[in-house]
């Protein structure tokens, strides 16, 4: 059974919400970062990435950046930017698309989650599954922000299989005003409301006791480090009871039927001294190709690829009898790492290679021309996007997929429910 808890969230006034929320800290470079903060005082970003409040040139990983994270999280408590619930809650986010601006490849689409608190134990025990390995280096940088806020400031993006009972609780409990209602810049349109009766709170517990277990579609590094401050503590305590915060981690969990996957694209740096020709010639064991006339390739079914080089753009379509049969080695994504990345271009670990930059499908073609057109990169791949069955498969056997496997969209914002860890135990 998934255990799922109300909490005294911390969360952002009422009238402040669409000033606050913020993208999560990973989705942007520290010079994006320090673009996007400009001009913005409340934006969540100046907290989750705290070099940005920094002179240039300062550490990400500083001492500085996180005694920054916890002196401004600690300010904007103080002047009443942020507010802490009286009692447990929970919550239901809906995000919905109402701006095709940015979402191209998904004009409209809708997803209701629930916010509230996920069990340490059940990430510990397997009854909350992942589908990606994480860098230490990165969890280290979550643990530290954590510690330094004594807070969870970054939801983890959960989810479960269908569920007609939590439906049916979704769509009647979304028939109140909402808490938060605002558009994004995105085009964007998020939702909160908030569940502080007792039999909403009952209610919600008890269908997720018939859950057998939950996934993790997005912030596996935020959900490990989470984890590990929860271990650490542990261990500094060693007579606790298994109900202070720090054994919980913030969560939002949505039926798995309602998200949404966009393509993760690569660019590739280098063809290990071939050019285009014998590169091409090396892919046709693996591939047919065809040169595309037509513009920008943007497959539209499983193992079928685009690659642009110099010279334009080609269509790619896998040969089929080369795939593997397994739910990671079947996936488009291993696919191409088993064959190209590593097979032909000798790249043994794409999560760490300097030779590879990954691109959500979000940021369209455009961006993957440019960068092969300047001379900055020398190839670049469109994918299918991986399919939610996939990742429910490759998760349910305990595996794990390449890295950067999946780009979810619309992105949950940070800043609109935090959790503290340092209150004393909830009854």
């Amino acid at each position: 059974m998934a255990v799922l808890r109300a909490f005294r969230a911390v969360r952002p006034r009422a009238e402040l919400a669409e000033r606050v929320a913020a993208l999560p800290y990973d989705v942007y470079t520290s010079e994006e970062a320090r673009t996007e903060v400009s001009g913005r005082p409340l934006s969540f970003l100046n907290i989750d990435r705290p070099e940005t409040q920094l002179p240039p040139g300062a550490g990400i990983y500083s001492d500085d950046a996180y005694e920054k994270a916890r002196e401004l999280f600690q300010k904007e408590r103080r002047e009443g930017v942020f507010l802490q619930e009286e009692r447990p809650v929970l919550y239901l986010y809906e995000e919905t698309v109402v701006s095709g601006g940015l979402f191209p490849l998904m004009p409209f689409h809708s997803q209701t989650g629930i916010v509230g608190l996920s069990a340490v134990d059940d990430y510990l025990f397997g009854r909350i599954r992942r589908h990606e390995n994480t860098r230490r280096e990165k969890e280290e940088d979550r643990v530290r922000h954590i510690r330094a806020c004594k807070a969870q400031t970054g939801p983890i993006f959960l989810c479960f299989r269908e569920s007609e009972e939590l439906r049916l609780l979704f769509s009647e409990w979304k028939k109140r005003s909402p808490l938060f209602d605002f558009v994004s810049e995105d085009g964007i349109r998020h939702r909160v409301y908030r569940l502080d009766r007792e039999e909403e709170i009952r209610a919600a517990e008890e269908a997720f006791s018939h859950i057998e277990r939950s996934y993790i579609a997005d912030g596996h590094h935020r959900a490990a480090s989470a984890v590990r401050v929860s271990e650490e503590l542990r261990r500094e305590q060693p007579d606790y009871s298994g109900r202070e915060e720090f054994n919980f981690f913030l969560s939002v969990l949505f039926p798995e039927e309602e998200l949404r996957i966009l393509p993760y694209n690569r660019l590739l740096r280098d063809l290990s001294g071939m050019d285009e020709a014998a590169f091409l010639r090396a892919l046709s064991p693996f591939f047919s190709l065809e040169r595309s006339e037509k513009g920008a390739v943007l497959p539209a079914s499983r193992g079928d690829f685009g690659l642009f080089l110099p010279g334009g753009w080609y269509q790619l379509s896998a040969r089929e009898e080369l795939r593997g049969r397994d739910p990671v080695h079947s996936l488009d994504v291993s696919f191409l790492q088993d064959f190209v990345f590593d097979g032909i271009l000798g790249i043994k670990d794409p999560g760490v290679s300097k030779r590879l930059r990954f691109v959500g499908g979000i940021r369209g073609a455009g961006e993957l021309e440019e960068a092969v057109k300047s001379g900055e990169m020398a190839a670049a791949f469109t994918l299918f996007p991986t399919s939610m069955e996939e990742l429910l498969c490759v998760a349910d056997a305990e595996l794990l997929m390449p890295p950067k496997s999946t780009w979810f969209e619309p992105k949950l914002r940070s800043g609109l429910f935090i959790h503290d860890i340092s209150g004393k135990e909830e009854a």
